[in-house]
């Protein structure tokens, strides 16, 4: 019986409209994706890591310090299309297991890495999982950068927006969830939603998880204990030293 294979992929790209070169940015004096690299290594259940790329600048530094890096089509949509690439490359089968980890999140917890295929070990047919983490700053929970998730009572997504959701109309506090954009898929799965056209909602919002909510498909929602900020803007990098 062959073995299942666990693969954290982390979609890196240089080009960005608000923070140009980011993966390559210096944080505590090593480049943001080397810590991120790093931090999903010390994941115990993960056999491989690699980063996927589409430009030289980054393949050329992830190979310095020692990663396995695969370089990838410039003509993605999103993360997930460029990790499905990577997927592909390294010859992954269908049951298979595939972590895509955003490359602009340095303080990523191994831990996460491991929470977010929980739905997806053993015989469960839940083929997409992603993680969320309970908003405690309500800066956040108004930020269009945070993004917000509602789930059902089965703890599978109804809607991802950057909008605040859900609106309380008459209650003054209640339970809010910000996603952590780290997902998990069976490659089976990875495969079909790679040849999905892009959605409309997604289109709208600019997240790539909608389409596979637009499409009838399940995203089964892990609640971490563990937050896992990103670096948007510049002046998010000072912020992230500090926690370090």
């Amino acid at each position: 019986m062959k073995q299942m294979k666990i693969a954290a992929i982390i979609p890196s790209r240089y080009g960005s409209t608000r923070f140009q070169g980011k993966p390559l940015a210096s944080i505590s004096g090593k480049p943001m994706i080397q810590l991120v690299y790093h931090a999903a290594s010390r994941a115990k259940s993960i056999d491989i890591v690699a980063v996927a790329t589409d430009d030289h600048r980054i393949f050329e530094t992830v190979s310095g310090f020692g990663g396995h890096v695969i370089m990838t089509s410039g003509s993605h949509r999103s993360g997930s299309d460029r990790v499905w690439q990577a997927a592909e490359a390294l010859g992954l089968s269908d049951d298979d297991i595939v972590i895509n980890v955003q490359g602009d999140q340095p303080l990523v917890d191994p831990r996460c890495l491991e929470h977010v295929i929980e739905p997806l070990s053993g015989d469960s047919p839940i083929e997409m999982s992603t993680l969320a983490y309970r908003i405690r700053d309500p800066q956040e929970y108004h930020n269009p950068k945070d993004v917000k998730v509602v789930m059902d009572q089965n703890g599978d997504a109804l809607y991802f927006s950057r909008s605040p959701i859900p609106f309380g109309r008459d209650a003054k506090r209640f339970p809010t969830y910000k996603h952590l954009g780290i997902y998990a898929y069976t490659k089976r799965f990875l495969d079909v939603f790679a040849q999905l056209p892009t959605g409309q909602l997604e289109a709208v919002e600019k997240l790539e998880q909608l389409r596979a909510l637009e499409f009838g498909h399940t995203i089964r929602i892990v609640v971490t204990p563990h937050d896992s900020p990103e670096v948007d803007l510049p002046e998010d990098i000072q912020r992230i030293e500090r926690l370090l």
